[in-house]
């Protein structure tokens, strides 16, 4: 929840007196809030900071000289010379009434140790309840986090707020009438059976226990059927490990040594998430106890073959346990072996951007000084590459320019190849609050996701038609006279050929293209144009194709051409996908720029490099993923350093992937858990999770958090960077960092824009915005207001043409597939799977396909089909989804029972270099007869 936030007080304060003292207020502070900086505590439950206030428990409710009846002090406010009594005998005596009459409503053995109400009524001395209990409701503990159990609710309505006001989710209500009226979940039935997804603000509002995490349910009989109740120990404030948001989280955990575990977690205050989660944040936690966690260093055993057919069930059985100090020399041996025979060009690394910016610029590091390569890539090649490529080219940037919560100044947003609500929750919740106090939202997708019910306008354009459709609005704006001729020629280069080229585009002539009427296709950007603030969001539904990099560039034509950039509400936001992508990009996890890219190719550059590590580097960039995976097939990369990476499940045209990495003289992975990948390496080396690492993360927003160890490293597992400054000691580098802390003071020597952050201001602050160029200069939450950070301070126009995917439907393959992620799994699964909760909302491999489809086919919601390409085919069930367009089927890729990378295919785009995993040509079987 959304903490009050007291500041400073404005110069017209409100003078009032509350018993007998002078206080003053802000203007619009309610009497409760004044009360309570000026140190007086008035009993409330309806309330809490965060959610709107609705008056209705009456615990608060206070004196006012001159007033007949007392008056809620939660949503009241005062005014000059008022005088106000919380604590008169009046007052006092009502205050006890209510808090005597809502513990009659809770039975005492339902309500959690920590109540809110418990609380009031120990400061108030209301002990036993006189009055008789009500009939107790049955606990409900069918949704697997969130235990119900209604006997300790007393109708305060937070719950209802946090979830319609706050989320926006619309699944809690109240209803029925009198003493039958209670808390509901859609119309009536149970939490497991409800819309309910899962995000638990309702949890962490509820002030009595009638909301709990399953694992802390006070009442014996969910305790019994989910797990042991634990008494939390202490609370260490962290990040969460998931998405690019960066949600800042308080977790409670129990027990002593190793046998600590994290009991539950809570939102903080944090700038990203003002204190809300989403599933995976506040119940996926329970991954990094898992017993599948590697704890110790394995060895594969001679002559077991890698193999490329994946068989999970006893993949332990391939491999026998090592000391550390064999593990290590054998992996630094076999890479060093192959730097040897082969040269440095013959070995690449895939760092991680689940790690922390330590990990990241240490891992490159080893890989551009130790191994004498730039073949150094991480997952951003997969999901944004084409972004950064296009943001590099146009405006010099490869960052966001505004944060996701500038939406509260936008009077439009666009939302364009991205599903937030399943990936990015919180970020959504901003986005639909925008949308609810007027904000126009625009959804362009070819998918219709759950944030299109809070859209002013939906695009549901044909897949593969986003160039069309993107410039067929940048030709409306153009023939209408909706730029900004005056930010065109102050701040910008090359808009009169893009002009020329988008005016090709009209929207009557690209309806048949797009899918989307011409009249729909000109409200929209003329709303865009005229904002008058506006700002566009997208996700790998832009960038995972073969033009990702032309998207994009119209992206930035309709910002730079309309002004739409550089204020507050406005801007440019590529949504990342992993909780430190645009760190680990920043750090140079990248083959063609090192750290802040800086490009390898330029020699003053390299020089400064050199300089500043001690080494001679290469002068040619290095090899992107996919690139690698090829030259690995052929025989060039024969040794591979992968850290905390899964791409024998994240790559596309797997069967090419996990061939290339099997075949690979040395492999070495890092990680937490035996993946994909690790079942193919030779050595393997159990690393840190989030949970047990301090680091620095940058989220989405260019926010760089701290992380803190919550939980002691398990068996033998250790830090990431330690591991890899131990390989790189082993390959000849003098390298003796002292932890973290000093990793990053480098760091900042390297970055120009990390220049002015410091570790200390990290752990005092706890977050500061980059870019940072110097320790007095300020953060800038919004970039390029005054000019761009290109050569000449110029945004740049490109001019596009509208390309086909590199493999079109055709007679023998004639539907499409989508691929993208599911909200209660993340990336490859490799960590949400194995979170209890998350993999029992969603334990099995599906596709969606439109109702009309499945209907021609003779298909069943719940029945499997095989889908297959020209690369692979699998097996899984089929879900009628009215938002799936008819013709194509969309599938997530975190199961490893039916892996959809088997499907995709690898065609890269030529410039961002990212492989087309948004579209190839599909047909579908049904009982082995192919059907569609």
């Amino acid at each position: 929840m959304t903490t009050f936030t007291t500041g400073t007080l404005a110069t017209d304060t409100i003078a009032f007196e509350l018993d007998g003292q002078t206080v003053e207020a802000a203007p619009g502070e309610t009497i409760l809030l004044a009360a309570r900086r000026a140190g007086v505590d008035i009993p409330h439950l309806c309330y809490t900071d965060g959610l709107r206030a609705d008056g209705n428990c009456r615990a608060c409710v206070v004196e006012i000289d001159g007033e007949r009846v007392l008056a809620p002090s939660c949503c009241r406010a005062p005014k000059p010379g008022m005088k106000v009594k919380a604590t008169s005998d009046r007052a006092r005596a009502s205050q006890r009434m209510v808090l005597e009459l809502l513990r009659a409503d809770v039975a005492p053995e339902t309500e959690k140790v920590d109540s809110e109400l418990a609380h009031w009524c120990d400061e108030l001395g209301v002990g036993a309840s006189r009055f008789a209990p009500r009939e107790q409701p049955a606990a409900d503990i069918s949704h697997p986090g969130i235990a119900v159990n209604l006997a300790a609710c007393i109708q305060c309505n937070r719950c209802v707020r946090a979830c319609r006001e706050e989320q926006v989710n619309d699944v809690i209500g109240y209803a029925h009438r009198g003493e039958a009226s209670k808390i509901v979940f859609d119309l009536d039935v149970s939490m497991g059976s409800s819309t309910c997804v899962g995000c638990g603000e309702c949890v962490q509002a509820c002030p009595t226990g009638a909301l709990l995490p399953a694992t802390v349910s006070a009442n014996a009989a969910v305790a019994e059927a989910t797990a042991a109740r634990y008494v939390p120990t202490r609370k260490v404030d962290s990040l969460c490990p998931f998405c690019g948001v960066g949600c800042q989280l308080t977790y409670h955990v129990a027990g002593e040594g190793a046998a600590q575990k994290i009991v539950f977690a809570e939102g903080r205050d944090g700038p990203a998430n003002a204190g809300r989660l989403c599933v995976k944040g506040r119940y996926g936690f329970t991954y990094s106890r898992n017993r599948e966690r590697l704890t110790v260093p394995l060895i594969r055993k001679p002559g077991i073959p890698k193999g490329v057919n994946l068989d999970p069930a006893n993949p332990l059985a391939a491999f026998r346990e090592a000391s550390w100090e064999e593990a290590l020399d054998f992996a630094a041996a076999g890479l060093a072996r192959i730097k040897r025979a082969h040269g440095p060009h013959a070995l690449a690394g895939f760092g991680s951007a689940k790690g922390s910016n330590e990990e990241a610029y240490l891992f490159q590091k080893l890989v551009r000084t130790g191994f004498g390569t730039h073949n150094v890539d991480h997952c951003t090649r997969l999901c944004h590459a084409s972004s950064v490529a296009a943001l590099l080219e146009g405006i010099g940037s490869g960052a966001v320019s505004n944060p996701v919560r500038d939406v509260e100044f936008a009077d439009l947003m666009i939302v364009i190849g991205a599903n937030p609500a399943a990936n990015h929750p919180v970020a959504a919740s901003f986005i639909k609050n925008a949308a609810e106090r007027g904000s126009k939202l625009v959804m362009m997708d070819p998918r219709q996701t759950p944030l299109a019910r809070h859209a002013w306008r939906t695009l549901q354009f044909r897949p593969d038609a986003d160039v069309a459709l993107l410039l067929s609005m940048a030709c409306v704006i153009i023939e209408e006279g909706l730029t900004d001729p005056a930010f065109i020629a102050a701040r910008t280069e090359g808009f009169d050929a893009f002009r020329d080229a988008a005016l090709q585009y009209p929207p009557e002539r690209m309806a048949p293209i797009t899918g989307i009427e011409a009249d729909t296709v000109r409200e929209v950007a003329r709303a865009y144009a005229r904002g008058p603030n506006s700002i566009i969001f997208w996700g790998m539904g832009v960038s995972q194709h073969t033009h990702g990099t032309d998207n994009v560039r119209c992206l930035i034509a309709l910002a730079l051409m309309t002004g739409q950039i550089g204020r507050p509400g406005t801007g440019l936001h590529p949504l990342r996908g992993q909780n430190n992508v645009q760190g680990a990009s920043d750090a140079g996890l990248i083959p063609m720029m090192f750290p802040d890219y800086q490009r390898v190719a330029e020699p003053e550059v390299r020089a400064r490099f050199e300089s500043l590590w001690g080494a001679k580097l290469a002068e040619e960039p290095g090899l992107t993923v996919v690139e690698i995976m090829d030259a690995a097939s052929a025989g060039r990369i024969r040794g591979m350093y992968v850290e905390g990476e899964n791409p024998a499940m994240s790559d596309p045209d797997l069967e090419h992937a996990r061939a290339a990495l099997a075949g690979l003289e040395h492999l070495v992975v890092q990680d937490i858990f035996l993946t994909e990948t690790a079942m193919l390496a030779d050595v393997v080396l159990p690393a840190s999770s989030l949970y047990e690492k301090s680091g620095s993360f940058t989220n989405t927003d260019r926010l760089v958090q701290m992380s803190q160890p919550v939980l002691p490293l398990p068996g033998e597992a250790r830090q990431d960077w330690w591991i890899i400054q131990q390989i790189a000691q082993r390959m000849g580098l003098a390298w003796d960092y002292a932890g973290p802390a000093e990793i990053f003071g480098e760091l900042t020597r390297a970055m120009p824009s990390y220049a002015g952050i410091t570790w200390a201001a990290l752990e005092g602050e706890g977050a500061v915005v980059a870019p940072k160029i110097a320790v007095e200069a300020p953060s800038q939450p919004v970039l390029f207001q005054t000019d761009f950070p290109t050569r000449n301070g110029l945004g740049r126009f490109v001019p596009v043409t509208p390309l086909p995917a590199a493999e079109l439907p055709d007679a023998d393959y004639p539907m499409v597939l989508i691929t993208g992620r599911v909200l209660e799994h993340w990336h490859t699964g490799s960590m949400t799977r194995r979170a209890e909760v998350l993999d029992a909302l969603d334990p099995v491999p599906w596709c969606g396909m439109h109702p009309d489809d499945m209907a021609k086919t003779g298909v069943s919601h719940g029945e499997h089909v095989e889908l297959e390409t020209r690369r692979g085919q699998i097996e899984l069930e089929v879900r009628a989804d009215e938002g799936v367009q008819r013709g194509s089927v969309f599938m997530a890729f975190c199961y490893v029972e039916a892996a959809a990378n088997l499907l995709t295919q690898p065609a890269l785009d030529p410039f961002g270099k990212i492989p087309e995993f948004k579209y190839c040509a599909l047909r579908v079987r049904f009982k082995g007869v192919r059907v569609v």
